[in-house]
């Protein structure tokens, strides 16, 4: 029997389900590798964004690292990526630090404070320690992800900087873009080279974060090595890292769900799904942004059935939309929301105890293998 397509097996799995295209992340991760060996610089994944690791035995084809912001993700990291984590929290604790010490080769820390506490513990364990510098400068306009809005509590700004790095301080830490393109980059750049290009020169390493998005089909590659080529020109001294979640994993998959009721009220049509924007998509809702439908017209058109999306928790607005349709929608009609692998995964939550969706990837060989599913021994031990 011929192997299903991915769009087949859309129709195959149980519903709800996070299907990942393993071909797609092949395609990600072969760019991706690319862009590392041809810039010389060293790019890492990000498990803030990305955490199937069942998948990662894929991802260590091609990169050997990864970054952490928490005890769990350094241990995952140690576990699952073989390999010791670039940490950064916006806070360590006393009970956790040790463990993260042993789980890391790099610690960013985010405030100076941090870094004299724990400095000792860092060295002892031959963490090479870096710290989070904020250039008060960025392009994100959502407040919820800009970590330069005014008062913000991510990174040490230049005035409280000497122009000479703190000792015991290998590397600065740079993260200020959201799936942001290379010229977003190029301009975050002359800032920080303004105001800390004197540190640039005593560091052994920078860290420019994540929210490089080069794997969406309008980034300018060519331009993001022409940037990264053009620091290392200036700062021989400095290895450059990025982090990206979104590249990895950005449209590796989708979100299949399945309509359970279809209601109105004031002339509004809204499809009732066994999922949820607030436990399954949150991003919808905080960023906020409208995914894309398969099948369906983002531009609602006049004329055609329109509906909005509702989710299947009891909070208010747990919908989005509108959407339409070429033919109007039933009960038991497939919803396949595209690109919902990367910061969707990792940020569901078991809130009213909705059924949360299973993980599967389709495979290269057609085969679909069902990597997890749930049930109420999950949510019952959350609360245990």
């Amino acid at each position: 029997m011929k192997a299903p397509t991915f769009e087949q097996a859309c129709k195959l799995v149980d519903t709800p389900c996070y299907l990942v295209n393993e071909a797609a992340l092949h395609n990600n991760l072969q760019l991706i590798q690319w862009v590392a060996k041809k810039a010389d610089v060293e790019i890492i994944l990000a498990f803030k964004a990305f955490a199937m690791w069942r998948l990662f035995p894929i991802i260590r084809k091609y990169i050997n690292c990864c970054t952490a912001s928490s005890l769990s993700e350094s241990m995952l990291a140690v576990e699952h990526m073989h390999c010791k984590a670039h940490t950064y929290a916006p806070s360590y604790n006393e009970k956790e630090f040790t463990t993260i010490a042993k789980n890391s080769s790099h610690i960013t820390f985010n405030s100076l404070n941090q870094y004299y506490r724990y400095k000792d513990i860092a060295k002892l364990h031959n963490v090479s320690c870096g710290i989070r510098i904020n250039p008060e400068y960025s392009v994100v306009e959502t407040d919820l992800y800009n970590p330069c809005a005014l008062g913000s509590r991510l990174g040490v700004t230049s005035k409280y900087l000497n122009t000479t790095l703190p000792e015991g301080i290998d590397g600065l830490h740079c993260h200020t873009l959201c799936e942001s393109t290379s010229y977003d980059l190029q301009n975050t750049l002359n800032i920080v080279k303004q105001r800390f290009g004197t540190l640039l020169h005593q560091a052994k390493w920078l860290n420019l974060g994540g929210g490089h998005l080069m794997t969406r089909q309008d980034y300018d590659v060519n331009h993001l090595i022409e940037v990264l080529q053009s620091v290392k020109s200036e700062f021989p001294n400095l290895q450059i890292i990025l982090e990206p979640g979104s590249a990895f994993a950005w449209r590796t998959g989708v979100l299949i769900s399945e309509i359970d009721d279809i209601v109105e009220n004031d002339n509004i049509q809204t499809a009732m799904l066994n999922v949820s924007f607030a436990c399954h998509m949150p991003d919808c809702l905080e960023m906020p942004y409208k995914p894309a439908i398969i099948g369906a017209h983002s531009i609602p058109i006049k004329g055609k059935p329109t509906y909005r999306m509702g989710g299947n928790s009891c909070l208010s607005g747990d919908f989005c939309g509108e959407w339409s349709f070429d033919e109007p929608l039933k009960v038991g009609q497939r919803i396949i929301f595209d690109d919902m692998i990367h910061y969707t995964t990792v940020k569901t939550t078991t809130f009213n105890g909705v059924t949360h969706p299973s993980l599967a990837i389709y495979r290269t060989t057609g085969e679909i293998e069902i990597l997890r599913t749930y049930s109420y021994q999950d949510y019952k031990n959350r609360m245990n």
